[in-house]
């Protein structure tokens, strides 16, 4: 079976949420299009219970809706204003929505109840250093609990607050004690930035090289370094090190900036200036992690304290939106990445996912109206019309999407092996089309661009046997997709169904049988296995499976053909067609 497609290569979503990674920095550019701001909130009204509230806020706070958990958790304490677990639920839920004035008055509350309480000094130390208090942001810092992320906090910021200051002398000292080796490139990094912001360019050198030795594939790191290169003299290098991370991930949009404004001879600016950015800094890298590692409130938390104190940091930003996305928060999503400046390269990329995440909302004409504006301005933004293409795809106007995919292909520069996923997708859309020279084609080419590729293999080995063709080559390539991806139930269901087309039916029951287990609610998977129950004289599990597949809401015209397999069984001498059991992406 063909899997669900994903996302289209909207390269800040896989860069973004790792540490120090992907791409920020949001140098001057050309003006943004102008457009509306993008409001999607669904309201809602709190109740007269205290009691209902609190349900309310521990239900949305679970769901990690951070804005209706705030909202009924503010409420809730109204009723009850000294109580102190009701005190820290508010307290954090403010904290993670960005409520940062309620978020702050509730934790001075929550400090006067529990003065160890380390979030709640880590938002007033926060606080503090906006402020420039350098004194009494240090005071917050050294209290709460231990552990070693509060320390790795604790000390990084600790050390970002003697920089501002005036003080830097203390603050390579204060980082240098983080001997633990897990830590060694973020100790680095901030290492060779506090030296930068604090003029010790030669420092500043060493750390930068040591730390690029170490880690090259990071974006994060990649353009602080080239960025310091270029701001002291070195543009020819700082130009050098963009255009070799170009050959790791191509055509990131932070990357093509970058060496735009070089070749212009225009200035790159540090990200890192001065102590609240460094500070900001710090708490965007754990914020990342935070999300890496599915530890999303933590990840809100830290983000967005880092944009109260860099609100132009469009990565956090990105990042932010990109942990809302992954809880299906979608309104809380597009809130994220429509706060992105203007300047940012990311904006565009913000913008495209904007429309994405309408077009799952069911929002389709303000999707469709978005994501035209942004064609409309960057024509020849290949970015843009991946989008449009994956859009107009999911809607079955292969047509569409095929000349958006030929254009986005003719508009991309950089390495050739980047597009395997543009042939990819436009294959995917021929196929559909019923066109399939061209789209054997483009697997092809895809293949040869990225080997090995278990998306492409599972589709053109399953689209070979189902047009009975090049049968010992396609299994080869079914069997491989599922080596390389052994846990995706649709392309274990692929080879399941393979082996079904070609009356290997004992076979196909092994195969299906476990894909039903990985994907156990995917209403295709569970008719197939139904199909080849039947086959091996299995009826009454045959029926089951296809009734379950039946509530599992398929497809309307799948519903048919399951109902009456329901109702009279497989009837015919072969086996029935795939063609109603693929599913849109590969």
């Amino acid at each position: 079976m063909f899997a669900s497609f994903p996302k289209p290569p909207a390269r800040i979503r896989a860069l973004g949420a790792v540490l120090l990674a992907a791409a920020l920095s949001a140098p001057p550019g050309d003006a943004a299009w102008a457009r509306e701001n993008i409001s999607v909130s669904t309201p809602f009204e709190v109740g007269e219970s205290p009691a209902g509230n609190y349900l309310a806020a521990l239900v949305a706070g679970a769901e990690r809706d951070t804005l209706a958990a705030s909202t009924y958790f503010r409420e809730a304490l109204r009723a009850d204003p000294h109580n102190a677990d009701l005190t820290e639920r508010a307290f954090v839920a403010s904290l993670a929505n960005g409520n940062m004035p309620e978020a702050f008055s509730l934790s001075e509350r929550l400090l006067k109840i529990d003065p160890s309480n380390g979030l709640a000094n880590l938002a007033l130390g926060i606080r503090a250093i906006k402020q420039n208090r350098w004194n009494a942001a240090r005071g917050f810092l050294a209290k709460g609990g231990a552990g070693r992320q509060r320390d790795l906090t604790a000390t990084l910021l600790t050390a970002w607050s003697y920089v501002g200051g005036g003080e830097a002398k203390r603050a390579l000292p204060m980082v240098d004690k983080l001997r633990d080796e897990a830590f060694s490139v973020f100790r680095d990094y901030h290492d060779a930035l506090i030296a930068d912001v604090a003029g010790n360019t030669d420092e500043a050198r060493r750390r930068f090289e040591a730390v690029y030795k170490t880690d090259k594939n990071t974006l994060r790191l990649v353009d602080a370094y080239a960025r310091f290169l270029a701001s002291h003299g070195d543009r020819d290098k700082a130009k050098q090190i963009y255009m070799d991370f170009d050959q790791v991930v191509p055509r990131h949009p932070i990357v093509t900036a970058a060496l735009a404004d070089l070749a212009a001879g225009r200035p790159l600016q540090p990200f890192v200036r001065n102590a609240q950015q460094g500070a900001a800094e710090v708490l965007y890298g754990l914020g990342a992690v935070g999300g890496r590692q599915g530890d999303e409130l933590a990840a809100m938390i830290y983000l967005r304290l880092s944009l109260f104190l860099d609100d132009q940091n469009a990565l956090a930003q990105v990042t932010l939106a990109d942990v809302y996305e992954r809880l299906k928060q979608n309104e809380q999503a597009i809130d994220a990445y429509d706060s992105v400046p203007d300047t940012s390269p990311l904006r565009i990329n913000a913008d495209i996912q904007i429309a994405l995440l309408l077009e799952t909302m069911g929002k389709s004409d303000e999707a469709s109206k978005h994501l035209k504006a942004i064609v409309d301005e960057h024509p020849n933004d290949p970015e843009a019309q991946t989008a449009l293409g994956n859009i107009q795809r999911a809607r079955k106007d292969y047509k569409g999407a095929i000349d958006s995919y030929t254009k986005a292909i003719a508009l991309s520069s950089g390495p050739e092996q980047a597009l395997w996923s543009l042939y990819y997708y436009r294959g995917i859309a021929y196929e559909r089309a019923k066109n399939w020279p061209p789209a054997e084609a483009d697997f092809k080419k895809a293949l040869a661009l990225f080997p090995d590729q278990p998306l492409v293999l599972n589709y053109l080995g399953y689209s070979w046997v189902d047009k009975n063709m090049n049968l010992e080559e396609a299994f080869k390539m079914l069997r491989r997709a599922v080596e390389l991806r052994p846990q995706d139930g649709y392309i274990v269901d692929s080879l399941g169904w393979a082996h079904y087309k070609l009356g290997q039916y004992d076979e196909a029951v092994k195969d299906l049988e476990r894909a039903v287990d990985l994907k156990p609610a995917d209403p295709v998977i569970n008719d197939h296995l139904g199909d080849a129950y039947w086959r091996v004289g299995r009826k009454l599990e045959a029926q089951f499976q296809w009734n379950h597949a039946r509530d599992l809401k398929p497809e309307p015209e799948d519903l048919d053909a399951i109902l009456k397999k329901i109702r009279d069984g497989i009837v015919d001498a072969k086996p029935e067609s795939a063609d109603a059991g693929k599913k849109d992406g590969g």
